[in-house]
């Protein structure tokens, strides 16, 4: 995810990091691809004043929403990063057929959160 208003800077420093955009499925997602393989995928939000966010979906009249509460602090070797809630991950893997990558991404936090997923 990352905010829409700085989607500019954002592709521009993944494609000076070598990642080249792969999907485009704007205004919704894309997904850029680093030459190893590694991918990234994106998700624009359009911030409100109070810390939430929505982003555009395949039905524009219900976007997905990002309540203030789902937007948390993480560790990533040693360094403080913004990331999303676990639950709200889990909350976002709902309504389709999960793939091998989303069924993996939903053991890991069962492991390392203890929370309950569907699949």
């Amino acid at each position: 995810m990352h905010r829409q208003d700085q989607e500019d800077v954002v592709v521009a420093a993944l494609h000076e990091a070598g990642f080249v955009e792969t999907l485009d499925w704007r205004p919704i997602r894309f997904v850029v691809t680093a030459p190893d393989g590694r991918e990234i995928d994106l998700h624009p939000l359009v911030f409100a004043d109070d810390g939430s966010a929505v982003q555009a979906s395949p039905e524009p009249e219900r976007p997905f929403a990002y309540p203030t509460s789902c937007f948390v602090t993480g560790t990533l070797l040693g360094t403080s990063v913004p990331c999303l809630s676990a639950e709200q991950q889990v909350h976002f893997h709902q309504g389709y057929e999960p793939s091998e990558r989303d069924r993996h991404d939903m053991d890991r936090l069962r492991r390392v959160f203890g929370i309950a997923t569907h699949f």
